[in-house]
């Protein structure tokens, strides 16, 4: 029961990673060169709010990269030491996967109440755009429930010794 959820939660979770890393990128990168071309192939146009864009873009796709990097075990961790002492593997990484876990609960924590502080104040909005802070801010916690559940599937799967999602053995 609890694999078919996990299946589950990892197949959505990849979908709106991937869409949403594809989507903002695409965005970031089609605003920048569309500023780039404008200012380059005319004299007085530009658009004056291409680098907020791009700006906020790199912050969300930074934030939901983590979350992939947790899938893809490319988080900062410690590697040397079991390579050297091959016992020590299954400690550390249950250790990373605990500092994970409670990073995670922070940003949860953290982030609902700098959304909340941001939905408070009413000038709170983006320079140009004047797009309400409070969007962005809830990046955190959502990237914080993500990364806690994907540390979760991840511990399953380390534990076990098979990736669940995949059937292959770790």
């Amino acid at each position: 029961m609890f694999i078919r959820i996990f299946k589950t939660i990892d197949r959505f979770f990849l979908h709106l990673e991937e869409w949403s890393l594809f989507i903002t990128i695409c965005l970031a990168l089609f605003t920048a060169m569309a500023n780039v071309i404008l200012r380059k192939t005319t004299n007085d146009v530009s658009l004056y709010w291409s680098d907020e864009i791009v700006r906020k873009v790199i912050f969300i796709a930074t934030y939901i990269g983590c979350v992939a990097a947790v899938r893809s075990r490319s988080l900062v961790r410690i590697d040397a030491l079991p390579q050297m002492l091959p016992i020590l593997k299954k400690p550390l990484t249950l250790f990373s996967h605990l500092v994970v876990l409670v990073f995670s609960l922070l940003m949860i924590y953290l982030g609902v109440q700098m959304a909340a502080m941001m939905y408070e104040d009413e000038y709170a909005r983006t320079a140009t755009l004047q797009i309400p802070e409070y969007f962005f801010y809830l990046v955190f916690p959502l990237m914080g429930i993500m990364m806690f559940l994907r540390t979760i599937i991840a511990i399953r799967e380390d534990w076990s010794g098979k990736n669940d999602i995949t059937g292959e053995n770790n």
